[in-house]
């Protein structure tokens, strides 16, 4: 009897990714940095391109045939958007460059509108700068108070403590839905059914989570979701934000000029609907559209096989590091499914700097992240000043796992002989 081995998910997917053939320093390119950014298939790429060389046009402004085209293929993502975080709207869809511009809209747009003095904004520790700088220009200016959720034990969002900040005072509660440090995933659905029973907006920064597990904005029942398209197969300078509909009508515009206007006038102005109300000027038409084919991709290959994927290979990689005496990864562990946690490590070796670790590394083809990885508060936090990350995507193997640790065994043992 002849068994057939059902192939891989990344054997079946990784042609579609050329830069996965690129060779660094001589070397097989072994990506390790998705959390920072993912890389691009061949039908987001294609996508991009096709637009600039067959209908290259404005959106929304134009009769003419291309115009028509492009605007067919720009709101056609957004519908592509709503659905796949299951938005109860493709009105609750607004594009953004990103998810820091995404949090900057709610920030200066309702939170300018609707916090005072004494007013309180719960946040964590463990946020993004992107999550947590914007609120604190917002409570400066007015007078808000912000409070923050530290960490469990095994470095999670301890939804205890939470209980105990969390008043009547309390207007907004924004965080992280997946740490990009800690890998740990809040609960984000207890965490909004609590805010909300104190009258209290919740916002989601979604950044790590949307491109790897099934979100549904609608169960977690959020009032504003956001994440950046570059971490999810799509182009940079393309993101979304996921507010409530009702909620979204009552803010005012975040820019002002063309295309968010209804009516404009000498001395004043009427404004769009949504989405358009949130979205003055000419819009990144290419960039959307391959967000679009970005999501078509993920959609075909199935959030849930693509998380599947992810936790076997978070099993294997958590599996070698743990024979590594001189690694500590922070947050969480995983199960033996590798579940439990976000497929990324963030480590330290030692009293090897993790720049040094990440250069080493580079030498041998493997592109890992050094540094703070933009929550310098959370470092400061767990006493460490920077970290070296590795993160994993649906497209990595165990075998880039195996090169990874065997060159991170081969700096260690390097540094161990210069430090003596």
């Amino acid at each position: 009897m002849t068994l057939i081995q059902e192939k891989t998910l990344a054997s079946k997917v990784r042609g579609d990714f050329p830069i996965l053939n690129e060779k660094v320093n001589g070397k097989p390119l072994v990506y390790l940095d998705n959390a920072a950014t993912s890389q691009k298939p061949l039908a987001v790429i294609n996508a991009w391109r096709d637009y600039y060389e067959k209908y290259n046009a404005n959106v929304h402004r134009g009769a003419h045939t291309l115009s028509a085209k492009a605007t067919d293929a720009y709101e056609g993502a957004r519908d592509k958007v709503a659905a796949f975080v299951n938005a109860a709207s493709r009105q609750e869809i607004v594009y953004t460059r990103n998810a820091t511009e995404a949090i900057n809209l709610v920030a200066y747009s309702w939170g300018l509108s609707n916090l005072q003095a004494g007013d309180e904004i719960i946040l964590s520790v463990m946020e993004h700068h992107s999550n947590l700088v914007p609120w604190q220009m917002i409570a400066q200016r007015t007078g808000a108070v912000l409070k923050f959720v530290e960490l469990t034990e095994t470095n999670e969002f301890d939804l205890e403590q939470f209980k105990t900040l969390i008043s009547h005072k309390t207007k907004l509660v924004s965080t992280v839905h997946v740490s990009n440090t800690l890998g740990c995933i809040s609960p984000v659905k207890e965490i909004c059914e609590i805010a909300h029973s104190f009258g209290a907006r919740v916002l989601i920064d979604a950044c790590q989570s949307v491109p790897h597990m099934i979100v549904d904005v609608q169960a977690i029942d959020c009032d504003w979701l956001v994440a950046s398209g570059h971490k999810m197969c799509a182009p940079t300078g393309i993101g979304f934000l996921y507010g409530k509909l009702d909620l979204l009508r009552e803010m005012p515009p975040f820019f002002g000029g063309g295309e968010m206007i209804a009516d404009v006038f000498l001395e004043y102005s009427t404004y769009a609907d949504l989405p358009h109300k949130f979205e003055a000027g000419t819009p990144a038409i290419g960039e959307a559209i391959a967000l679009g084919a970005a999501i078509d991709y993920l959609s075909n290959i199935g959030m849930d096989k693509i998380h599947a994927c992810e936790a076997e290979l978070n099993a294997y990689m958590f599996q070698q590091l743990r024979q590594i005496p001189e690694i500590k990864i922070y947050g969480p562990q995983p199960d033996s499914n590798g579940e439990g946690r976000a497929a990324l490590a963030a480590f330290t070796a030692g009293e090897i700097h993790p720049q040094d670790l990440s250069t080493m590394l580079d030498q041998e083809g493997v592109a890992i992240r050094s540094g703070h990885h933009c929550t310098q508060a959370l470092h400061r936090y767990l006493n460490v000043s920077s970290t070296a990350r590795a993160s994993l995507y649906f497209y990595n193997t165990r075998e880039e796992i195996d090169v990874f640790v065997k060159a991170l065994k081969e700096t260690i043992d390097f540094f161990a002989g210069i430090m003596g």
